[in-house]
């Protein structure tokens, strides 16, 4: 009788462990799924990303569009054509910044038109979003050529 007893001990004590094992698992699972669905982040209603992002990005579009199409004349090619090139390569550096930050940061309708021989004009529409807010902005600038 001793020996039965103390089987049907063991036997209980593996089956709680076994139970505590699969309890813990299933616990793990749980904080693994909350943080991937970014549950844990905390929600905050006055966010200032879009704002803060459009003013960055206003501030930082013709000096870089400036530089770039400097750099792309200096390669040898031609004002307008230069100017394309760096409003493209300003929008594809935004559009990846975006990402990082969170933030989608689009310029549509962009068109670069010569003006006279030495000044062209950069002209589009600026849209900075979030996943609770979103801002356009027109965009309009001039650049030496």
């Amino acid at each position: 009788m001793q020996q039965s007893d103390l089987q049907d001990r063991e036997g209980a004590q593996m089956l709680l462990a076994t139970g505590v094992v699969l309890l813990m698992s299933l616990l793990s699972m749980a904080i693994f799924g909350v943080k991937v669905a970014g549950l844990t982040l905390p929600h905050e209603p006055a966010s200032d990303d879009v704002l803060v992002a459009t003013e960055e990005v206003l501030d930082q579009l013709q000096p870089l569009t400036q530089a770039r199409t400097d750099l792309w004349m200096d390669g040898g090619l031609e004002g307008l054509e230069a100017a394309e090139l760096a409003v493209a390569s300003v929008h594809d550096d935004l559009l990846h910044h975006g990402e990082l930050r969170g933030v989608e940061i689009k310029i549509t309708e962009m068109s670069v038109a010569q003006l006279d021989a030495d000044t062209l004009e950069v002209t589009g529409e600026l849209g900075v979003s979030d996943g609770e807010a979103m801002l356009t902005f027109d965009v309009a600038f001039t650049i030496d050529a």
